[in-house]
């Protein structure tokens, strides 16, 4: 990302953004680049960024989708043809593991492309996939049956939720917000965790929002073993702020800079939720505890941010919990609420 005057250039690999509130100082700028003997071609305004489809409605508010992407997933698993339609993206009463005795993946569609497609449809612009996305690719050196099976499911789910992708409607009364949650050993069972030690650990989930759109989400099974649920949901808290506080940086950069950034205070600041009272006093309160003090050094990391007010912690209900979605499988009608106000549809 660059920077000239109000212009900003933003540059993925060959794919380049320029965004200037004066269309006039946008073509001298493309003039002044192919003037050095590089060769830039002014599309216009942006329909297509790095695969992602950019229509702008009536009101002036954007949506960003990836229909061409969704169905090339529907074709790869030879379900084009199919009326089978799922309104969740994984069932709520399968659990994915090892299932080292389970049959090997029929190779019916090759799992790994599959997956890669998946991810980068989850990271870009469903984030409601999120979950179950991780939860598929991490048996990718070696599915089973019932991992062709879960693939199969989450695909059944975007054929019917096709036409859903980001949508961007700024609410300038709003700063950053992140939702962060966690499930503590969500997936453990003491019948198959001999085979996979993984399912001991604890899931993340995070969304953060800047000015009620949705900008970066996560979700991801933690690094190390969380000994309670406070432990875990307060690692999930320091890996949202890892993601959030950069892009705090960035918008702050871009405000010294006098471009028009949406903020309601003098300083960019951020609400994090969360539901865990332990979780939310150890965020809060300068205090260690035998049973807390071996997170000292790997999660600590934004406490100096509270403290300044720069990160101002919230709590929040469980059922409130937007990231609760990117933690476990939901049941329909709690699920369907998360994804609205994660995608705005």
């Amino acid at each position: 990302m660059f920077y000239r005057g109000s212009t900003i250039f933003i540059v993925c690999v060959d794919d380049s953004l320029c965004v200037d509130p004066s269309p006039a100082r946008l073509n001298r700028l493309v003039k002044e680049i192919n003037g050095t003997g590089l060769k830039v071609e002014d599309q216009g305004h942006p329909a297509d960024y790095i695969g992602v489809n950019i229509s702008k409605d009536k009101h002036g508010y954007y949506t960003f989708s990836q229909l061409a992407l969704i169905d090339a997933i529907i074709e790869d698993v030879g379900l084009t043809q199919s009326r089978k339609m799922k309104q969740v993206p994984a069932k709520v009463s399968v659990r994915l593991h090892a299932f080292a005795k389970s049959a090997y993946f029929d190779g019916d569609f090759n799992y790994r492309s599959v997956v890669g497609k998946l991810n980068y449809l989850g990271q870009v612009t469903r984030p409601d996939i999120l979950m179950a996305v991780h939860q598929i690719a991490k048996y990718s050196h070696d599915p089973r049956t019932e991992h062709g099976e879960a693939i199969i499911y989450l695909v059944m789910y975007l054929k019917s939720t096709r036409h859903i992708g980001l949508h961007f409607k700024p609410d300038p009364s709003k700063g950053f917000e992140d939702y962060c949650d966690a499930d503590f050993s969500g997936n453990w069972n003491k019948e198959f965790a001999h085979n996979d030690p993984s399912t001991a650990k604890s899931r993340s989930g995070w969304i953060i929002f800047y000015a009620g759109c949705p900008i970066i989400a996560g979700s991801k099974l933690q690094s190390q073993v969380a000994l309670s649920t406070t432990e875990a949901e307060y690692i999930s808290l320091s890996q949202s702020l890892r993601d959030l506080l950069p892009i705090m940086e960035l918008v702050a950069e871009m405000k010294s800079r006098d471009i028009r950034v949406i903020c309601t205070e003098p300083y960019v600041y951020c609400k994090v939720f969360e539901d865990n009272s332990g979780a939310l006093e150890l965020a809060r309160l300068p205090k260690l505890r035998p049973r807390t003090k071996h997170i000292n050094v790997c999660y600590h990391h934004f406490r100096e941010a509270v403290r300044t007010g720069i990160v101002k912690i919230f709590p929040c209900s469980t059922e409130l919990m937007t990231a609760d979605a990117l933690t476990k499988c939901l049941p329909q009608n709690l699920f369907v609420r998360h994804r609205i106000k994660m995608c705005g549809l």
